[in-house]
Formats: C-alpha cells, structure tokens, sequence
C-alpha cells in the first residue's frame, strides 16, 4: 500500500459514525497530571473519566457517536487533544472546578492533611473567541447550560471574578487562551461538572446518578444545538 493511499484511509471515519454526527469527548489531565486534588483526595481526573463515560453513553442515546479522547489518561499534551478530535462535528472537555489557593481551608480526613472550600460550588461552561466556530461554540454552550438549569443544576457566578460573561445565566464564559478550545478545528466547549474542593459538592459528584442525570443533559443540550446547526436530524 502506497503512502499516500495509506493516509487517505486514515482521513475516512470508522464505519461505526456512519450518519451519525460525532462528539469527541476529551477526559481532562492524566496519569501523569492528575489535575486538582479533591477535598477528600481524590484526582481531578478520576471524576473526569467517571463522568465522561457516563456522558458518552448519554450521547450515543442521542444517536450521536462519540470519538473517545484520552479516556485512559496517556495524553499529555494539550495539543494533541483536539488533534485527535479531527473529523468530529463537535468537541467537548471535561473537567472538574477547584478554588485559588487564598480560598482553601485546611482539614484532616482520614488521616490526611487535605484542604476544602466553602465559598465556590457550581458548573461552569468555557468557550473561546479564538475557536474557529465562536459563534456556533456559544449556541451549544447556551443549549448546554440551559438544560443544566431546567435539569435543577446551578452555575457558579464565581467565573465573573476573571473572565467575561458569554451567556452567564447559563454559567458561559469566555476564556480565549485555553488551548483545548483554540486549537481545534471543531466548534468546543470546556465543562466543569462541579467544585471537588467543596466538601458537599464532592460527594454530589461522585453520586453515580446524579453523574447519569447532568450527563443527560449535557448531551440533550449538545443533540439540540446539533439539530439546529442541521448536524443532527431530527426523529
């Protein structure tokens, strides 16, 4: 086989997306660069992975395949994230919220030295301006967050400290230099499911069915920003 046949195949998306759109779901940090550490210790990224599987089973009840990205956590660069998204309709980064260090509390549990906040708990939705698709990004976020609020979920006003407002009664905001989303070629959001250094919050997110319902609808919002952009037919 010639090189150049070779990549052709490469370009052509697996039989398995066939009229279907496709998300690409990408599970924030790693092995190595576990993220923030919980109130009670546990990895950022092991409620990224949790939830961004329930997300993609969500998805794919939305008829919409999903083009799993660092799901065993061996990404490492931020770059290669949304390179590996290439050829999906859509790109969405999970990933779970912490607090400034001036923020935090010192407490033991179990025996650790760990540290929790009171002050900030919610979701939070980023997109970016310097996204080659802003304005398609912001719909989707908009549809996200609106369907996290009728879903009984709250977004946190906290994001209004640094970054400006994009749709901030969904819990949207701009923030234009975050790789993930600059650098694909995909309309992006980036999704903080919730606070782990909020002691209460934390345990909320690691309730398997409360993960089921905020994954739905995430995915209800994403399979109605996909009809309205004509990736997603209608039933």
């Amino acid at each position: 086989m010639s090189k150049m046949m070779f990549c052709f195949l490469l370009l052509i998306p697996p039989l398995a997306f066939a009229d279907k759109p496709v998300v690409a779901v990408d599970v924030g940090h790693g092995v190595r660069d576990g993220g923030a550490i919980s109130a009670r210790g546990r990895s950022e990224f092991a409620f990224n992975r949790d939830f961004s599987e329930r997300l993609a089973g969500q998805l794919e009840a939305q008829r919409i395949a999903v083009r799993e990205i660092n799901f065993d956590g061996h990404i490492d660069s931020l770059v290669a994230r949304p390179e590996a998204a290439s050829g999906s309709d859509f790109f969405v980064s999970v990933h779970h919220d912490s607090v400034s260090e001036a923020y935090l509390q010192a407490w033991v549990w179990e025996g650790r030295s760990l540290t929790y906040t009171d002050v900030k708990k919610g979701y939070g939705i980023f997109v970016s301006a310097a996204n080659p698709f802003p304005e398609t990004s912001l719909l989707c976020a908009s549809a996200v967050g609106a369907m996290l609020r009728r879903a009984g979920f709250e977004p946190t006003p906290w994001h209004g400290r640094k970054h400006q407002a994009a749709d901030a009664v969904n819990g949207v905001w701009y923030y234009d230099n975050l790789v993930v989303l600059y650098r694909t070629t995909l309309p992006a959001l980036l999704f903080e499911a919730g606070v782990i250094k909020h002691r209460d919050e934390e345990l909320l997110l690691r309730d398997p069915v409360r993960q089921r319902r905020m994954a739905d609808a995430l995915a209800s919002g994403i399979a109605a920003c996909l009809q309205v952009t004509g990736k997603l037919a209608p039933e």
